[in-house]
């Protein structure tokens, strides 16, 4: 039987004998919460795409974020594995052979990362801490919110994936995610069907039909130094309302794909680009 904490339901706060003190995240967004809430001393192990705070780069990895090592894992001999249901599917299985007490997490909406600080606020004994993040990150999006909320709501398709240097296999955010859930507060209207996982596969004739205002790509450049320009292959579809405005933005900074704090950072620059002249 998995050992998996499910601190969330029971409703209690740790005991002080359980308190986890030597916690692998092998998860961006949670590893980022822990840190918000003062925990992070308390980190030994993280994944490879653990980057924030920075001093995460000088923790031990134990490898991808879907396919950890375990012998890096045991070593560390962590009295807790913090992970995000995503992660779930693949790692929990792996991490039962260890015997390891787990705690999987879900963030597809807003509502998902103040009920994952509230939760790992009790597991680790910080709740005041918690309580603390969540209700800066909720006050901060609200301003965001208010800068925005007489404005026009424009129309923004927000790209999560695509073929490198194409525009094949596009993914677009849903109003069900938490991007969608944050170019709502910015003051735009999502322009994709309601995916009911989140995120989907955006036709191009999809997306011509719903011919958004804003395009915002989170793809990187590919291939180095000499990628290019990762914007480029939207002039492939001149006919677009955002490509013939030149309304095509690039949104790869590090923390637009991570649900923790950092979505107030999100937000910020989604209303930069939407509504430059809200003040």
């Amino acid at each position: 039987m998995r050992r998996v904490l499910l601190l969330s339901l029971i409703g209690l706060s740790a005991c002080a004998a359980e308190i986890p003190r030597r916690i692998v995240s092998m998860s961006p967004n949670l590893t980022e919460i822990i840190y918000g809430i003062g925990a992070f001393d308390r980190v030994v192990g993280v994944s490879d795409y653990c980057t924030y705070p920075p001093a995460a780069r000088k923790l031990p990895s134990v490898g991808a974020w879907h396919n950890p090592n375990l012998e890096k894992l045991a070593v560390l001999h962590p009295d807790l594995v913090i992970v995000d249901d995503g992660q779930s599917a693949f790692v929990a299985d792996r991490l039962d052979k260890l015997r390891l007490p787990v705690l999987v997490l879900g963030l597809h909406t807003i509502r998902d990362v103040y009920a994952a600080m509230e939760t790992l606020g009790r597991a680790l004994d910080r709740e005041a801490d918690a309580a603390r993040l969540a209700a800066s990150t909720q006050e901060a999006l609200r301003r965001v919110s208010n800068k925005t909320a007489s404005l026009p709501k424009l129309r923004v398709t927000l790209i999560v994936d695509r073929a490198p240097g194409t525009l094949r296999n596009l993914n677009a955010a849903s109003e069900r995610s938490y991007l969608g859930e944050l170019i709502q507060l910015a003051g735009g209207t999502v322009a994709a069907p309601p995916f009911e996982r989140g995120y989907g596969q955006l036709s191009k004739e999809e997306l011509l039909v719903t011919n958004p205002d804003f395009i915002l790509d989170c793809m990187h450049a590919s291939g180095g130094r000499f990628g290019g320009d990762p914007l480029e292959p939207w002039q492939q579809m001149p006919e677009l309302k955002a490509v013939k405005n030149g309304r095509v933005r690039s949104v790869n900074q590090d923390f637009v794909p991570h649900a923790s704090q950092r979505i107030v950072q999100t937000a910020e620059l989604f209303a930069r680009i939407i509504h430059p002249e809200a003040r």
